[in-house]
């Protein structure tokens, strides 16, 4: 196993980070109900974490691990990023400067700046967000949170999986959905290899699936519907080995499909997920991915906020 991330490092990270986050509850779907193909389904309900997605779980492992200096922390966002970051340096009561680009969506702008942070609108996409946020870290000697490429984030994503697997022992298949890589990287470290992981990306943001292809992280593009949580520029470094490692397949979806799941989503089980929340469940849905007549499928339904 790829040594940067270990299933014992994410245990030490879950009893860190605990008192700060939710155990995300888990429900088991009858498959017909939800108009799927599978012996049996498991939706891990991360919308419905602290800042609305899984996000927090690094951001804590991050503030928790690292001497913070009086200028705080800065992250560069699509949105649920800086939105956890923010979040918790509001429970730690950190200052946080957090940049995204004009494209990020009204409701996690407005997200960011009800927990306090300094909120800051910087360039076209992700990686203009990026590098904003890096020369201002510079200047005023704030301590930078990645977003998915930094061993602590990884770190924090991966208790998801040490908490679904806790929750539903059982599974043959986790489906994930893959941005910078930041969360099925941690996952992927936590199972080692013990359930089948499927990345689940949109079509017009590849990250992991040209990154596989090309044998390490390639720049790919960055657009789509999801692209504020699933468009950065490149898999992260970090995650990449793990990936190579315990990704079985990637498997890649429309736009179209990745709104009906979200409307299936809300009209068959009353969640309200973003469009990188969906996905997942979008491979599923769309035949995408089509389980085994007995296979157990875990979906991680990411994040929850849209309008």
């Amino acid at each position: 196993m790829p040594a940067v991330v270990a299933r014992h490092d994410i245990a030490r990270i879950d009893g860190l980070i605990r008192p700060h986050i939710r155990q995300t509850p888990v429900i088991e779907v009858n498959a017909r109900d939800a108009g799927v193909t599978a012996a049996r389904l498991v939706l891990k309900l991360e919308l419905l974490q602290h800042s609305g997605s899984f996000k927090p779980r690094g951001a804590f492992a991050n503030l928790l691990t690292h001497a913070i200096p009086a200028a705080g922390v800065v992250a560069a966002s699509g949105g649920n990023h800086g939105a956890a970051v923010a979040f918790a340096a509001n429970r730690l009561g950190i200052p946080a400067t957090i940049f995204v680009p004009t494209t990020t969506p009204q409701p996690k702008q407005d997200r960011i700046s009800s927990y306090g942070a300094r909120l800051q609108l910087s360039g076209d996409c992700y990686a203009d967000a990026l590098d904003a946020s890096r020369r201002w870290a510079a200047d005023a000697g704030a301590f930078e949170v990645h977003a998915y490429d930094q061993v602590e984030t990884l770190l924090g994503q991966g208790t998801v999986g040490l908490e679904f697997e806790q929750q539903a022992p059982d599974l043959d298949t986790l489906l994930v959905a893959v941005g910078g890589g930041g969360l099925i990287g941690g996952i992927a470290a936590w199972y080692a290899g013990r359930v089948t992981l499927i990345g689940v990306e949109p079509e017009a943001a590849p990250t992991l699936a040209n990154a596989l292809r090309a044998g390490h992280p390639v720049d790919a593009p960055a657009g789509g519907i999801a692209a504020d949580s699933l468009g950065p520029r490149r898999v992260g470094d970090l995650m990449f080995p793990l990936a190579q490692a315990y990704v079985a397949r990637v498997v890649l979806l429309s736009d179209e499909a990745i709104v009906g799941a979200q409307q299936h989503l809300w009209e068959r089980l009353r969640l309200r997920a973003e469009p990188g929340g969906a996905a997942a469940f979008a491979a599923l849905l769309s035949r995408a991915y089509q389980p085994a007549p007995d296979e157990r499928v875990g979906v991680v339904v990411c994040g929850g906020n849209t309008n």
